[in-house]
């Protein structure tokens, strides 16, 4: 998969679950309940010990769900994410050493950025798409609607304190290829087994981005 493809990938499904596992036994009923609710693609965080067989797992048992590595914030993270099966990098923030070495590992990255300076570093190495991070506490749709102007070619995947009531809004902006969100598979939810909330929360989001597509 190359940027491009990614871009597209993401725009069709418009909402991503980022996901922190609690272990990996969660990875396969994980995999299943998103595919059942319409939502194929998980951006599993590096923030356990259980991402990294996270993602070989899905990926082994669900070979047609779109499975991204997040929370990347070195050289070696990249390397565990493209060993394990990852098809894409997500990094909060804009850490030059990640983004060139995934670009030399040809795997597409998505770095976070919250200011114009961000947005130009990505230009820079023509990245078609950033993660705006994080997107409420930085200011949310204004700062995004201010920020995107003057990049006419450059997506946006805002992550970060959205949640069900503000994603339409989100999902609007022309610039928006996608959304990140963690309340669809939460922590707490994968840890008590919760799959029928969280296919509840990804049927949810799938309606929301439906909806968006035709206001």
């Amino acid at each position: 998969m190359n940027p491009t493809e990614l871009l597209g990938a993401l725009r069709r499904v418009r909402v991503v679950p980022v996901v922190t596992l609690p272990h990996v036994r969660h990875a396969d009923p994980l995999g299943e309940t998103l595919l059942g609710a319409g939502l194929p693609v998980a951006e599993i965080t590096f923030r356990t010990p259980a991402a990294r067989d996270g993602i070989a797992t899905l990926r082994a048992r669900h070979p047609e769900l779109l499975v991204g590595a997040g929370t990347v914030l070195d050289r070696t993270t990249v390397d565990h994410a493209i060993d394990a099966g990852a098809q894409f990098v997500v990094a909060p923030g804009f850490n030059p050493d990640v983004v060139d070495h995934c670009l030399e590992r040809k795997i597409p990255v998505v770095p976070g950025i919250n200011s114009p300076t961000g947005v130009e570093a990505a230009v820079a190495r023509g990245l078609p798409l950033v993660k705006y991070f994080p997107a409420e506490a930085s200011g949310g749709l204004r700062l995004l609607d201010a920020m995107a102007a003057p990049y006419d070619g450059m997506a946006f995947m805002p992550t970060g304190g959205l949640t069900p009531d503000n994603l339409p809004d989100y999902l609007s902006r022309p610039h928006v290829a996608a959304c990140g969100g963690t309340w669809i598979a939460s922590t707490a939810l994968l840890a008590e087994g919760e799959y029928e909330a969280i296919g509840r929360n990804a049927r949810g989001a799938v309606e929301i981005a439906a909806a968006a597509a035709t206001s």
